[in-house]
């Protein structure tokens, strides 16, 4: 039998005059399938630890992201009070940072 179907077809098509011989004379009709996948393993197994390992790292970049915008208000955020100086509303003063006694 002459074959040239694409890979991944499972049961290939047997032609017609074969499938009759076959019939008529009794013989088993044997098809052989090759099963092995495409794909080779190592990439199979490589693929998914390459996603987890990206989100991983993203993940990471986004706590330090985070960590460096936090300090940043931190800091903006003194600054501002110092120059502000004591705030005060109804009687109430409020003062937001120590000044610097040297």
């Amino acid at each position: 039998m002459n074959r040239n179907d694409p890979p991944g077809i499972i049961a290939p098509h047997l032609p017609a005059d074969t499938w009759n011989r076959a019939q008529a004379t009794g013989q088993p009709v044997i098809t052989v399938v090759n099963d092995r996948p495409t794909q080779g393993t190592w990439r199979r197994i490589l693929i998914p630890f390459a996603i987890a390992g990206a989100t991983v790292a993203g993940g990471w970049g986004l706590v330090a992201a985070l960590c460096f915008l936090m300090d940043a208000a931190a800091h903006t955020f003194t600054v501002v009070a110092g120059a502000a100086g004591p705030i005060g509303v109804g009687g109430i003063t409020l003062k937001l940072a120590r000044t610097k006694s040297h």
